[in-house]
């Protein structure tokens, strides 16, 4: 097994080589003046099982396309020069949210991203929580693995569950089924009933509109509130009043991403989420260090789930 990391000093990538017992592959890159740039390994990957590491998300240094750039020209590198195998390991996939058609004339930018990491050579694609598990695995015509967030947070329900009833949410209509998969996991996890409850959103144009419906009961129970990301922090507010609206004891948002835009910093910051628990697959660097929020921030590795993966082959 051959690992290279894109990330200068990326603490995912070396936790995922402590967990697998491997080293980080050396490789070169040069930044030329007019922004190209160039990256190439330093050792021979002739034959080998090569992995390569790469967050997409945009920031702190370079964008969403700078990085998918150079993470496609290094797995194209690495199969020029006879890797027998190239696996992508993207703790977050830029593009995954555009996956189908809502206006007129619209993109599809995670099928075309599978295509520019099918016309490489990519031989696979590991990511975390895909926006939609089932449009990303339709997208792609070579295997792809998308890691459930929820067993990041495994141990989070662990000591919630001695203090009474338990509960998972879905923010929105679209993230019922992964919310489901946790409730399901964590019934068999703790051997209790654990509820179950939707809350109502709409959006269009970027614009958040939400009623405070929520469907299922959440009375007296703590919430685990489940998304696969969180941007400016309105969908987990607005879905967090509703709950507690509808009778929720308290309220814990769970993302697989913090993306932490603005306003993330206030909006997460008041009343309504008692905790936010995040992955580290996207560094929380857009929060202000003495932001209130961080005082409720809580980031749980995600190196573990890949390595997982990684041992399965």
């Amino acid at each position: 097994m051959m690992l290279f990391s894109l990330e200068p000093d990326s603490a995912f990538a070396r936790a995922l080589c402590a967990q697998l017992g491997v080293e980080i592959a050396a490789h070169e890159e040069r930044r030329f003046p007019d922004a190209e740039c160039k990256l190439r390994p330093l050792v021979d990957p002739a034959g080998a099982d090569a992995y390569v590491v790469l967050g997409l998300h945009g920031g702190p240094v370079d964008s969403p396309h700078d990085k998918l750039w150079r993470l496609l020209a290094f797995v194209a590198t690495l199969r020029d020069h006879g890797a027998a195998r190239v696996t992508a390991v993207a703790p977050y996939l830029a593009y995954a949210r555009k996956d189908r058609r809502t206006k007129p004339h619209d993109p599809v930018g995670l099928r075309y991203v599978a295509q520019l990491f099918e016309a490489v050579g990519t031989d696979r694609l590991i990511v975390l929580e895909a926006h939609d598990a089932a449009a990303f695995e339709n997208a792609f015509r070579i295997p792809v693995t998308s890691l459930a967030a929820h067993r990041a947070f495994a141990h989070v329900a662990d000591d919630l569950a001695r203090a009474g009833p338990l509960a998972v949410a879905s923010p929105d209509p679209g993230g019922v089924k992964r919310a489901q998969l946790w409730r399901e996991a964590l019934e068999e996890r703790l051997a209790k009933p654990v509820g179950f409850a939707m809350v109502d959103k709409r959006r269009s144009a970027g614009v958040v509109a939400s009623s405070r419906l929520v469907a299922g009961d959440v009375a007296g129970a703590t919430v685990l509130l489940l998304d696969d990301l969180i941007a400016s922090g309105e969908t987990m507010h607005r879905a967090a009043v509703a709950l507690r609206g509808a009778g929720a004891a308290s309220v814990l948002a769970c993302a697989a991403h913090g993306l932490f835009i603005e306003p993330a910093a206030q909006v997460l910051a008041g009343e309504g989420i008692d905790a936010v628990f995040v992955t580290d697959s996207v560094p929380p660097f857009r929060l202000p260090q003495h932001a209130a929020v961080r005082a409720k921030l809580r980031v749980v590795p995600c190196a573990p789930l890949f390595a997982e993966a990684i041992g399965r082959g």
